[in-house]
């Protein structure tokens, strides 16, 4: 692999805020990674991640008529996963988690990490206000476009 198509991937890297890439070409493998200062590396442990499909809930009864059970959500606005991958909320495990219900957050501040691919993804609030729900659990799979936060 030549020196201009490894500067153009280190920028990319450093331009996209990825935390790594990884590319093989033919017998040559190149590995960039990207430190960040404000977080510590997460190691995580090979697991193989499974998408179970939801069940649907059961209707419910009520005076007579039909009416679908839902959960009542907070309002506010939605963040929703901008891919597929494994949702962490801390940077490394047994780490404090990046946000917690009731904490006030600015645009720009790290909400949780991604792991997609190996590649680790740090997700941003697109919006300040206060966190009022954590939709995820702690290393449970997410699709593209699921909720994962509702700040208001």
């Amino acid at each position: 692999m030549d020196l201009r198509k490894l500067k153009k991937l280190i920028d990319l890297v450093q331009a996209s805020g990825i935390a790594e890439l990884e590319i093989t070409e033919g017998e040559e493998r190149v590995r960039i990674t990207r430190a960040l200062a404000a977080a510590a590396p997460m190691a995580v442990p090979p697991q193989a991640v499974y998408a179970v499909p939801p069940v649907p809930a059961a209707p419910e009864v009520t005076n007579g008529s039909q009416t679908a059970a839902e959960p009542a959500q907070p309002e506010g606005h939605v963040v929703k996963s901008p891919m597929v991958g494994t949702f962490y909320r801390a940077p490394s495990p047994g780490a404090r988690p990046f946000v917690e219900v009731g904490q006030t957050v600015k645009p720009g501040d790290t909400l949780c990490i991604i792991e997609a691919m190996k590649l680790m993804n740090e997700i941003e609030a697109d919006l300040g206000g206060v966190i009022k729900a954590i939709l995820v659990e702690n290393g449970q799979p997410v699709e593209y476009g699921e909720p994962l936060f509702i700040i208001g």
